[in-house]
């Protein structure tokens, strides 16, 4: 709660007066896919990446009229190197993605921070893009 939703609003609430002066910055909250499909015995983490999203939205309102864009990205188990690849429910959550049944690495989640980033995108906003090769889990 402290890193993922008080951070969050901390980081956004600097952020804006100079946000505000740009006319044109965008901003991408990182929340996790966990958050869409909730976890046994992680309420405080699904929470707070919750708050993450809502805070995206709700911030997209609030600062598109000045011409800026708030997104968030919901990555799923990423490895990397603070994470340990035998995580236990490593292999469920890479047989159930979809698209290329491989565990996701940080270019993975790169590739969709730069689309949002890019001026591509500038008629979205407010939107939450998961990241996990499409992995729906129950």
């Amino acid at each position: 709660m402290t890193v993922n939703v008080r951070g969050t609003w901390l980081v956004t609430s600097a952020a804006v007066p100079h946000l505000r002066r740009s006319a044109a910055g965008k901003i991408v909250n990182i929340a996790s896919d966990t958050a869409l499909w909730g976890a046994p015995r992680l309420l405080h983490y699904v929470a707070s990446k919750g708050a993450v999203i809502a805070m995206t939205r709700s911030l997209a309102r609030e600062l598109g009229r000045d011409g800026n864009r708030r997104h968030a990205i919901a990555p799923g188990l990423t490895i990397v190197e603070a994470r340990p690849t035998t995580w236990p429910r490593s292999a469920i959550v890479t047989m159930s993605r979809p698209v290329q049944q491989r565990r996701q690495m940080p270019a993975d989640v790169v590739g969709a921070v730069l689309f949002l980033l890019s001026d591509e995108r500038a008629f979205i906003t407010g939107q939450l893009l998961p990241v996990n090769g499409g992995s729906v889990l129950n």
